[in-house]
């Protein structure tokens, strides 16, 4: 992993996750070295992040470096037409490590190919985000203790959804058994759902979540997406098409956990917080601890 950019989930393998996995739970348990000191990160959001750009200026700060960046391209020289293949080769000459959202997809491997340091993709557009996968699995092991046969829900937006794309090609390689819950509009794209025909991987699609939940061991909910949507009336159709409420968890299996990506909107009711089965606000702490892990092995530190 060394010196090596992260664009897609599948740059890394299997004994690459397992990897991360063993880190991340290095550093949650020391979360605070000073094995970063004189290296820079630059933080590139051309796009709105809450968890993404502070969980990453977190895990930075805690093993003592220093970031850089902006965090919104309003404020760059993006706003006076600077291409990004400027920008990076720019960013590039202050930078051990360049951390970048960006809306289109393709964006962050283009920064990559450029780049004359290693590139991680914080989001691009609707296709990956490979660092938010790995926090996940990390997720699913500290939960489930395993990665292998769990049956998994995705629900919500699957069509634009990245963190949901990443999720199922990692998850891929660990025998699971999908269950695609979403409006028509926004079902899972074929080309995925090809990739698990040809793995073998056994996937159901539902509309409705009540009545399938009670043998999941994962429900993955993620928000509609406003922002993905060119005309807002399609939005406000299907924006509640799903709300995981306290009572639907009833009859579900003792070892469930769910998860989410946020921010939240309102499709996990706030009566599910307190329910030991909701996962989602440690799911955001174990973010700085696999990307710790993340960032030091591409900086060869551990």
């Amino acid at each position: 992993m060394k010196n090596k950019s992260l664009i897609s989930i599948s740059d890394y393998s299997r004994d690459d996750y397992m990897e991360i996995i063993e880190l991340a739970d290095h550093f949650e348990k020391n979360p605070v070295q000073k094995i970063m000191e004189g290296k820079v990160v630059a933080t590139l959001f051309f796009e709105p992040s809450t968890r993404t750009r502070l969980s990453f200026e977190s895990a930075v700060n805690k093993l003592g470096g220093k970031v850089i960046g902006f965090t919104d391209a309003a404020s760059s020289s993006v706003k006076k037409g600077e291409s990004l293949k400027d920008t990076i080769l720019t960013v590039a000459q202050y930078a051990d490590l360049i951390v970048m959202r960006h809306p289109v997809e393709g964006s962050a491997r283009y920064a990559s190919e450029v780049s004359t340091v290693p590139v991680i993709n914080a989001g691009d557009g609707a296709n990956q985000h490979p660092t938010q996968c790995l926090l996940d699995l990390y997720s699913i092991y500290k939960t489930q203790g395993t990665l292998e046969n769990l049956n998994i829900f995705l629900v919500g937006d699957l069509k634009y959804g990245r963190t949901v794309h990443s999720l199922l090609q990692a998850m891929s390689n660990y025998n699971p058994t999908f269950n695609f819950v979403s409006p028509k509009q926004l079902q899972m794209p074929n080309e995925y759902k090809l990739q698990l025909d040809e793995l073998g991987i056994n996937y159901y699609e539902h509309e409705e979540m009540k009545e399938n939940i009670k043998h999941a061991d994962i429900i993955y909910v993620t928000r509609i997406q406003k922002e993905r949507f060119s005309d807002p009336m399609d939005y406000e159709k299907l924006k509640n098409s799903y709300i995981l409420k306290n009572k639907m968890l009833k009859d579900t299996k003792e070892n469930l956990r769910i998860l989410h990506p946020l921010p939240r909107v309102n499709e996990i009711h706030v009566d599910v917080d307190d329910n030991e089965k909701a996962y989602y606000f440690p799911q955001a702490l174990n973010g700085v601890f696999t990307r710790q892990a993340i960032m030091t092995k591409i900086l060869g530190l551990k």
